[in-house]
Formats: C-alpha cells, structure tokens, sequence
C-alpha cells in the first residue's frame, strides 16, 4: 500500500483530475496533474501541474519520478505515457485497457470476443468500404474510431448514399458503422478492481442524454431488475477480461425488446458516476484513489436515492447564474469546475440532489436548472469576466 502524504499522478487536467484531487486530499495523499493548459480545471485543486502536452515524454519521465502512482482522467492520453510510467511506478488502468478503449473498432472486436453483446458493425476504413452496401446497418450511426465523444465524431446515416459524403465530412478517418437500434433506455455500470481482482460494483443511473451529451443522471436505476443484474455481469465480465485495474465505466443500450448492448466503455470514473459523491458511502473517485494507492476498496452503498444534473456552457448565455436557487435548495449539491470560459456544450458543473426517489429528485434539478439563467448580461458589473466572452462563444437557441 502506497502510504497517505505519497504523490499520486494524474495524466489529464480536466474536471474529473479535479475531483480525483479533491478525493486524494482528503485520504491524506498529494496529486499532481499534467495537463497542456495552466488554466485547466484541475489547476486550482492539484498540489503540482507538470504544463506541458500529453505526449511529452519528458513530462512521463518526471511523473515517473516524482508519483508513486499514476493514474488518468481522459481516454485522450498516449497509451505509450502508461506503458513508459508503468515501467516504473504502478499505474491503473494500464496501457492495454487503454488501448482498447479509445479506438471505438477494437473495443467492439474485444467486446464481442469476451461474449458480450454490442450492436451490429462494420469497418469502415476507406472511401471503397463506405461506398458499399450495408442492408443491416442502415439506418445506422457512422462514428470515427478515436476521439469521438458527446456526440461528437458521429454522423446518422439514414440512407446508404449518405455513407460516402458523412465519411468524408468526418475526415476521411477510419469509421465503424453501427445499426440504430430501437432503444427503451440507456444506463452505465461503474466499478472498481483492484489487482487481486476483487471488484465493487456502485448502484446502477439511468442517464438520459442531449445532442449526445449526458444530461440527466438518477440512481437507482428505475428499470428491471433483471435489466439490471445483466449490465452488471457484463460490467464484470469485461473488467476481468481486461484483467482491469481501476475505476471502470460501462455504457449499456436496454432494447426495447428487453435485450442489454454495451456501446462503449470508459477507463475512468464518469459523468453519471458523479452522484456517488455525495449519495454513496464512498464516491467514485474516493475509489480511484483507493485502487491506485493499494488500499481495501470502500463500501459503494448507496444511501439515498439521487439525481445529477450536467450545467452545460449555454446557460451562461446571458450572464452569470442564479446561485441561491440552487444553494438554498435542501439536499441539493452544487459543483463548478473552476472553467473560465463557457462554450456551448462544454460541461462547466454539475448539481446533485438527493431524495425520496431518483425520479423525484430528477424533476427538482430540472426545474431548478431552468431557474438558473437569472442574472442577465447588463445587470453584471462592467469588470466581470462574464462580459468579455464575445457573444459568438455561445448557441444562438438553447432549449431547456
């Protein structure tokens, strides 16, 4: 076991190192982060942040040095930075699940080799293959198979003569084609394996989405219990497979005939794991640092049923928020990520509310989220930052 007051590493410095600090502080451990921007999210909550690109070897070589573990917060990092620091410190995940994950053809072609389910596909890597016929997959989604997520690096293909010209608008990149199927509802199981492989297993969200973003989070899941007990076997079926070390989250589709089809999975803890921070004996990040120093894993008992809410960059269209709708709210958890600038869909906080029900508590942060956008731009004082973000930064219509 790595002891409190070690430095533990973090290879990304978005909201999810933030929290993953948060965390560590309070079990006694220091963090530090590398990150490419001074101003990333994670800067105000790290003790160290190494500035410099996530595939700058000299910046591995002084996490190596300097952390006594490392860990990530973004699929983005080289599989190469974990490969080279595990060679010298313990890291989670490791290099493999990495790279099995953030190439969208792999992960589909490891899924289904470990008899877990997943959409019908097919390998789109060349002008000649998106010119062909695809009976079975259209209607379909064509998505490129690195560095797509929220929606992004996709494109739904209604027709076969739409393939070619969405592949080249995507970039002319290697693509998986995947059937749209009819869904009832989509759903994630988070855990943590140690590397005893013991696994812990938190309650089960429900996640609603928009424009590919997660939007809405509640846990308990309101669906079948059977829906649930299957993601949950695939969940650990995949970790194992993976010989996983760490906090993993898997996105499951629930089929409107019943069936379970994982579409994709994470190597980190995750937007709808967010509300074990505050309705869990021990929250997803608590368990990252857990996992990684080489502590017993926690209890992941959930101790009231709850809802999260994403804060999205278009509400800050107009201004400031309307904080005290929130604050004054029993129950209700307020986290900003410390991001100065809010762009259209990017994500700038969360609210958490806690409940007699997840369904409940979900109908509260909605009303309460369209409460926000209370405080226009020209009540705002003339030095606020709010006021040098040129109007173009933000989505000429928003709907809540």
């Amino acid at each position: 076991m790595t002891p409190p007051g070690a430095m533990l590493g973090v290879l990304g410095g978005g909201q999810l190192a933030r929290m993953f600090a948060f965390a560590a502080h309070r079990l006694g451990y220091r963090v530090t982060a590398l990150d490419p921007s001074r101003d990333c999210a994670a800067a105000g909550a790290v003790d160290r942040l190494i500035c410099a690109p996530l595939d700058d070897r000299a910046a591995w070589l002084e996490m190596a040095r300097s952390c006594s573990a490392v860990t990530i917060e973004t699929e983005n990092v080289p599989a190469a930075a974990l490969r080279f620091i595990g060679e010298h410190v313990p890291v989670a995940p490791d290099a493999f699940a990495l790279e099995v994950s953030q190439h969208r053809l792999r992960e589909k072609n490891f899924l289904s080799k470990s008899g877990v389910p997943v959409a019908p596909y097919a390998d789109i890597a060349s002008k000649k293959a998106a010119s062909m016929q695809y009976p079975d997959l259209v209607p379909g989604i064509l998505k490129t198979c690195r560095h797509g997520y929220d929606g992004k690096g996709q494109w739904r293909i209604g027709a076969a003569h739409e393939l070619l010209p969405a592949f080249v608008s995507l970039g002319d990149v290697a693509c998986v084609l995947e059937a749209r199927l009819p869904l009832a509802a989509e759903l994630s199981v988070i855990l943590a394996r140690d590397d005893r492989g013991r696994i812990a297993l938190f309650p089960v969200p429900m996640n609603t989405h928009r424009d590919g973003v997660l939007d809405i989070s509640v846990a308990p899941a309101p669906l079948p219990l059977a829906a649930i007990r299957a993601a949950r076997k695939y969940a650990q079926r995949i970790a194992h497979a993976l010989n996983y070390r760490g906090v993993l989250c898997v996105e499951f589709f629930l089929l409107q005939n019943g069936n379970l089809i994982v579409n994709e999975i994470a190597p980190r803890p995750h937007n709808s794991g967010h509300f074990t921070i505050e309705a869990c004996q021990t929250s997803q990040f608590e368990q990252q640092v857990r996992v990684l120093a080489g502590m017993p894993l926690g209890s992941t008992r959930q101790t009231r049923p709850a809802a999260m809410v994403n804060l999205l960059g278009e509400l800050w269209q107009h201004g400031d928020m309307h904080w005290p709708a929130v604050l004054q709210e029993p129950g209700t958890h307020l986290h900003l990520y410390g991001k100065s600038v809010p762009r259209p869909g990017r994500k700038m906080g969360h609210i958490t509310c806690l409940g007699p029900s997840a369904p409940l508590a979900a109908e509260r942060l909605v009303a309460l989220r369209a409460e926000l956008p209370a405080i226009t731009r020209q009540d705002l004082p003339a030095k606020s930052p709010i006021n040098r973000i040129p109007q173009d930064h933000f989505a000429p219509n928003v709907h809540l």
